[in-house]
């Protein structure tokens, strides 16, 4: 046996807590472009690689987008759990679950083992700092024969298979992981498209893996550019120079063709994130002013072109329930007034940080900018693309981010998300949140079996992060896919976690 990471559970909803589904995208580009040579698609990806690919890192969604790697679960349509390396599974109590393995091959010509799935999921746990979705999780997965393979948790967990669905626990070959601790997907995975050259940040090549178990994808393989910048990634659309533009700016949107233009709802809400644990907004009365200070809807059509909803808390309009079971928010701190703001602040200057691979941020840092110094507060921007900042942002370093948050990516749950970014040792904790109401409620949300329950309690666990004023919602996003209009099968995806499959290729 093997234990993969320790702590509370941050267990899953039972049923399907997104509105929206994977869309087929209609046909979509830049209207003049040839498509890549012998059937080749050609893809611009906003966010460069942070560590290699590496599954533990925000490069895990990577790998799902361009069906890379895969877990023993996958998620479907509706946001359920679907068989992936697993072909079925069975729950033999409480706390364990019993999977059987398909045959199935890694791109290194390997076979797909129990023993091999421990491996994979073994080194998940270990990983330094450990992925988000193993924020508060403890499992212990044991290989029973060839095929079969048992997962524990501590805490009863009644959708483990929706977690295993995360990009952060795909199964790679045992010949992915260095003695150094060091993790590669480059030929090492098992879905239908290969990596077979990755050139540091700026681009990588796939070719389509015949031995797929799902069958052979249509397209024979992938060319992939990182372009940080959302004018470029447009531009390169229009230009004919890639087939699929992801992340297209909102002011870039409606210069696009009609028929290469396609809006998703979007479970992506942005927020300001505001330093709890060092710095100014230790204090809860600046934080309270912070918030009374800041408006984001003024956002939604000066800044996201109407591509946005004012935010109602940290669940918008794609996690349909979330409305109806919102919780009034109560317990804030008195806000600070500006005299009292520039005394608490004399010479201390508010760090606010954005980043430029989503181009709407550094827009929205200078509007609020302006909203916090009306405030009393002296800011000063730093603005860098996100793979330069990400370890500044979670050291600390900041008094304050723009942060764009798809809330259900991880695993396509709410507490997992919740647990991640607000428990006290949640794995992407950039607001350094300690609260033990918080905690408290996050814990209960989660060990909540009863789908309707576990909503509110979510709902709940929502309402106590606000009270502290660590994170102030701005708008929920309507993300902008650039698609040539000879291209068919992309997946539009409101989690941001399927982009090319099987499917996908150029007419």
């Amino acid at each position: 046996m093997r234990t993969i990471s320790r702590g509370l559970f941050a267990a899953l909803a039972l049923t399907p807590l997104l509105a929206g589904c994977f869309v087929t995208g209609e046909a979509g580009s830049g209207g003049d472009a040839g498509g890549g040579s012998a059937g080749r698609l050609r893809v611009a990806l906003a966010v460069p690689p942070v560590q290699a690919l590496s599954p533990y890192s925000n490069d895990a969604t990577v790998l799902s987008k361009l069906s890379v790697a895969e877990g023993l679960t996958a998620l479907d349509q509706d946001g359920a759990a679907a068989p992936a390396l697993a072909k079925s599974w069975t729950r033999k109590n409480t706390t364990t679950w019993t999977f059987e393995l398909r045959k199935a091959t890694f791109q290194d010509g390997t076979q797909v083992t129990a023993e091999s799935v421990v491996n994979a999921l073994d080194h998940a746990g270990a990983a330094e700092p450990k992925p988000r979705v193993l924020s508060d999780v403890t499992l212990t997965a044991k290989a029973e024969d060839a095929g079969t393979v048992t997962i524990s948790t501590k805490a009863p967990d009644p959708v483990l298979p929706l977690r295993l669905a995360s990009p952060a626990l795909s199964i790679l070959s045992p010949n992915a992981y260095g003695k150094d601790g060091t993790v590669t997907p480059v030929g090492t995975g098992t879905g239908p498209f290969e990596i077979t050259k990755l050139t540091g940040k700026t681009n990588a090549t796939l070719d389509r893996f015949d031995g797929y178990w799902g069958g052979k994808a249509k397209a024979s393989g992938i060319d992939v550019t990182w372009i940080a910048d959302g004018t470029a990634r447009a531009n390169a659309l229009r230009g004919g120079d890639v087939d699929i533009a992801e992340w297209i700016p909102t002011a870039q949107a409606k210069l696009l063709a009609k028929g290469t233009r396609h809006v998703v709802p979007s479970v992506r809400t942005d927020s300001l994130v505001l330093n709890t644990r060092s710095g100014i907004f230790t204090d809860p009365a600046l934080r309270a002013a912070a918030r009374e200070a800041v408006d984001g809807s003024t956002l939604v059509d000066s800044v996201f072109g109407g591509y946005a909803d004012p935010a109602q808390g940290l669940f918008g309009p794609a996690v349909s329930w979330a409305a109806d079971k919102r919780v009034k928010v109560t317990g804030r701190a008195k806000a600070a007034t500006a005299a009292q703001v520039k005394e608490k602040t004399e010479g201390r200057t508010l760090r606010l940080a954005a980043y430029t691979n989503r181009a709407e941020l550094p827009e929205a840092a200078t509007v609020l900018q302006q909203q916090l110094e009306k405030a009393g507060f002296t800011v000063e921007q730093d603005v860098r693309e996100y793979t330069q900042m990400e370890a500044d942002l979670l050291a600390g370093k900041y008094d304050a981010v723009i942060l764009s948050r798809v809330t259900l990516l991880d695993t396509g749950d709410a507490v997992a998300y919740l647990a991640s970014d607000f428990a006290s040792d949640g794995a992407y904790n950039i607001a350094g949140l300690r609260d033990s109401a918080v905690d408290r409620a996050i814990k209960s949300a989660a060990e909540e079996g009863d789908t309707t329950k576990r909503q509110q309690k979510i709902m709940s666990a929502e309402a106590e992060v606000l009270r502290t004023d660590a994170v102030i919602p701005l708008v929920h996003e309507r993300v902008v896919q650039g698609i040539s209009t000879k291209v068919e099968g992309v997946l539009l995806d409101p989690r941001e976690r399927s982009l090319i499959d099987v499917g996908t290729r150029l007419k």
